[in-house]
């Protein structure tokens, strides 16, 4: 039986949404350092006075919808 079956869904769609959080940011973050030449490019990009909480609205939201789907998976479906 699989580790995942015993433990909570919350715990799980923690699990996985945070590392999900934490992986893409990271991402996200490099990638515009290379493409919009630079520190102060991402950060006019991403971390400006109006983009900042866009930012972190949609990477919220992205690992909380990809969290629960993947403990669902893990939990109910995967065998």
């Amino acid at each position: 039986m699989s580790s995942y079956k015993d433990q909570s869904f919350i715990k799980l769609a923690l699990r996985f949404g945070i590392i999900f959080l934490v992986v893409v940011s990271i991402i996200k973050i490099v990638m515009s350092i290379f493409t919009n030449g630079g520190v102060s490019g991402m950060r006019d990009e991403y971390f400006s006075k109006d983009t900042w909480q866009q930012f972190a609205k949609i990477q919220l939201m992205i690992s909380a919808i990809y969290g629960v789907f993947m403990a669902g998976y893990y939990k109910f479906i995967k065998k």
